[in-house]
């Protein structure tokens, strides 16, 4: 698997104000978290990142939501989304709206963040497309040093690794917004070519038991099984022999 972790990123931007066209990227995230949001229930929501406490997620019926990070406004505690102040299993949602793409190290993050949520509980994460009209900016060498164009873009195919690993089930994932500099998004070629949308949305759930079949202790368990099968009709055999 090729690895994630990287140096430190320059040029984090702190608030989608930090962003060309920030505020359409912000409303259009807050309008496609809404079904989403809408079906989370529990105690307790965390929004990881400055980036995540700007998101409206005031329709979400988890009312205790604290805004964790490092700088930025609203944020209620000062964390790093790598050492979160919180104990075990205590949280039942996380949004985590680009908190990667400016992480230089992705995985600590996502192992944090299932360390603090509970059984059952929700990871939200969203982030730029790679194949989209953002994403083609990489290709300008002027360009991929500036925000956003120096963020980390990873294909929902490479994420959804990432959760399967930690026995994460993908429940939601969609892209959209394939105008960036458009407030809708452009609204035509969006409801035609979502693929090409420029940000892109994984809604995953926390699972307890394995969600494939592990063909390895399959056929380990087949082999402690073997003997046993068939000992009444040997052992009735070996009494009616010593009859």
């Amino acid at each position: 698997m090729k690895p994630a972790k990287t140096r430190h990123i320059r040029h984090v931007p702190y608030s989608w104000a930090d962003i060309p066209w920030g505020d359409y990227y912000r409303d259009a995230l807050t309008r496609h978290l809404q079904p989403c949001l809408d079906r989370l229930y529990g105690f307790h929501l965390l929004k990881i990142g400055s980036l995540s406490a700007e998101i409206d997620t005031a329709s979400c019926a988890i009312s205790h939501q604290v805004n964790v990070g490092l700088q930025g406004d609203n944020l209620q505690v000062l964390a790093d989304a790598g050492s979160l102040p919180f104990e075990s299993k205590s949280v039942d949602a996380c949004l985590l709206a680009h908190s990667l793409a400016w992480s230089s190290d992705p995985h600590r993050i996502l192992r944090e963040v299932d360390r603090v949520l509970i059984d059952d509980g929700w990871m939200i994460i969203s982030g730029f497309n790679l194949f989209s009209v953002l994403g083609t900016g990489k290709l300008v060498p002027g360009l991929r040093q500036r925000v956003p164009w120096n963020s980390r873009m990873f294909t929902q195919t490479r994420l959804m690794d990432w959760l399967s690993l930690l026995n994460y089930e993908v429940v939601q994932r969609s892209r959209f917004q394939v105008l960036p500099w458009n407030r809708q998004g452009g609204k035509v070629i969006s409801t035609h070519l979502p693929a090409l949308g420029c940000l892109s949305i994984i809604v995953a759930r926390k699972r307890t038991f394995p969600l494939t079949m592990n063909p390895a202790k399959k056929a380990a368990a087949q082999r402690r099984l073997a003997p046993a099968v068939g000992a009444t009709s040997r052992m009735r055999r070996r009494h009616q022999d010593a009859d």
